[in-house]
């Protein structure tokens, strides 16, 4: 993924949860962080004109099943949290490390 800004930071997020080596539940099954990276890239790409943002990446695509409407939880380290937690975090420490604003600063 190259180009936007989007998908610089949505290549950033799948990177990150594909390294995580945590467990992710979807629609009742765990997952490892790799497979779960490959189930996010495929619905960002099939799902791509619907993200105008990294926020929305992760509210319209990451945060539940399309099929079942169950949200995504992750755990890692013991603790489980909802992906939207668990990536809205990432994208902020991620923006933080490169200096940029967060999305309602000036």
């Amino acid at each position: 993924m190259a180009g936007t800004e989007t998908d610089q930071e949505v290549a950033y997020l799948l990177e990150f949860v594909s390294g995580s080596g945590c467990t992710f539940v979807r629609n009742g099954d765990d997952h490892d962080s790799a497979n779960a990276a490959d189930h996010l890239r495929l619905k960002y790409s099939r799902g791509k004109r619907y993200v105008g943002s990294a926020e929305q990446f992760i509210d319209r695509l990451a945060t539940e099943s399309s099929w079942s409407g169950d949200p995504y939880t992750v755990t890692c380290e013991g603790k489980t949290q909802t992906s939207a937690q668990w990536l809205h975090r990432a994208l902020a420490g991620y923006r933080r490390h490169l200096g940029a604003p967060a999305p309602n600063e000036p």
